[in-house]
């Protein structure tokens, strides 16, 4: 029996092979769709017993489609492509990030 290859798991989809662009966007939708605020944040060294990690400029309030947001995902991914790299959304009614998934992992290390 082969196991998954030795590898850092973070949040939802972390389990998956790299999500597409356009699998990307699909998941944004949904958070655009679920009335959260989206918003995108990297880290190049996260570790489990730290929680905190960069946020890539303010979250995006008046984000209107995915593509805005795909857009943010790229530009963050150009700038730090050796940082993991999430999307998250806030949750404007309990004011708390209610959902997050890694959109980059850099040249899948293993740990």
């Amino acid at each position: 029996m082969k196991t998954l290859p030795k590898e850092r798991r973070y949040e939802t989809l972390s389990y998956l092979p790299p999500l597409t662009d356009q699998q990307i966007l699909l998941q944004v939708q949904n958070v655009l769709d679920q009335g959260m605020i989206p918003g995108v944040e990297f880290e190049e060294e996260p570790n489990p017993t730290t929680h905190f990690w960069t946020m890539w400029k303010l979250p995006l309030f008046g984000a209107g489609s995915a593509q805005e947001v795909l857009a943010e995902v790229r530009e963050c991914r150009s700038e730090y492509p050796n940082a993991y790299i999430r999307v998250i959304g806030f949750d404007n009614i309990k004011q708390c990030q209610t959902m997050s998934f890694i959109v980059h992992k850099p040249n899948n290390r293993a740990y």
